[in-house]
């Protein structure tokens, strides 16, 4: 789709991204739609990933491109004292952060370990309320915050094990913030986007059958590509939802509708 048809509907906005890992990344696409939507930009990295990340950012011009470690509260205090200095408040927050163990995305979820689970839970659902708690006192009113969930949260999907814990820890973290957040006129989030093919779910055994799998059955026949979900981002983050907050939205080629 081209945005530039669409108008700079998010001009005068700002939007810190968490998560972007290389072009392939879904941080990256809903990055790209907003940024063609007129929102000005920010970014974090995790450090050993700045020769990626930070050329990416300066395509977008990005006026803020710091590094964090989200299991660090001194990284993510730094994060958010730069969004504050620089821009003051800011309007849009995206979390596409989550890691586990390779080891824990394979054979059985009953052979997690202590670590595995400590890991998984703490980067890719702790992070993110750890995020609203530095974003809301910097937000404006109608803020969003965007997270990036997946099904396995609800159903047990192969090999997605421990994963799939953490985005149902993710999804209900969700629910608990909008209720927290919204008298102060902060919306958030979830965005559950159909299997793409990213950095993340390389390291998911036997990745690949699964986009046959869904694409096979899903109503439009089809899987999602990184474009589809920037333009739902697009939408969560614009004041097209401004009476939405709490839910998890799906983009899946209707995959989570279909029974047997």
């Amino acid at each position: 789709m081209d945005l530039s048809k669409m108008g700079k509907f998010l001009e005068g906005k700002k939007a810190l991204i968490f998560g972007v890992a290389n072009e392939r990344s879904i941080a990256w696409s809903i990055s790209k739609a907003l940024s063609e939507a007129g929102a000005t930009m920010g970014f974090t990295y995790v450090p050993a990933l700045e020769s990626r990340v930070r050329p990416l950012a300066e395509q977008l011009n990005a006026e803020i491109i710091e590094p964090c470690d989200v299991t660090s509260d001194e990284d993510l205090d730094k994060s958010f004292k730069a969004v504050e200095d620089k821009w003051g408040k800011f309007d849009i927050l995206v979390h596409a952060v989550a890691f586990a163990n390779r080891e824990d995305l394979e054979g059985r979820f009953v052979d997690t370990s202590r670590e595995g689970w400590r890991i998984a839970l703490e980067i890719s659902a702790y992070s993110l309320v750890a995020m609203a708690k530095r974003a809301a006192p910097l937000m404006n009113e109608n803020g969003s915050i965007i997270a990036m969930s997946y099904y396995g949260a609800e159903k047990v999907i192969p090999n997605y094990n421990v994963m799939g814990v953490a985005k149902s820890a993710l999804e209900s973290s969700v629910r608990y913030l909008a209720a927290d957040l919204g008298v102060e006129g902060i919306r958030v989030n979830a965005i559950s986007a159909g299997p793409i093919k990213t950095l993340a779910s390389s390291g998911i055994a036997g990745f690949k059958k699964m986009l046959g799998y869904v694409a096979d059955r899903a109503p439009l026949r089809r899987n999602v590509t990184q474009e589809d979900v920037g333009l739902n981002a697009l939408y969560l983050a614009s004041d097209l939802a401004s009476g939405v907050t709490g839910e998890v939205i799906y983009v899946d080629s209707g995959y989570n509708i279909t029974g047997m």
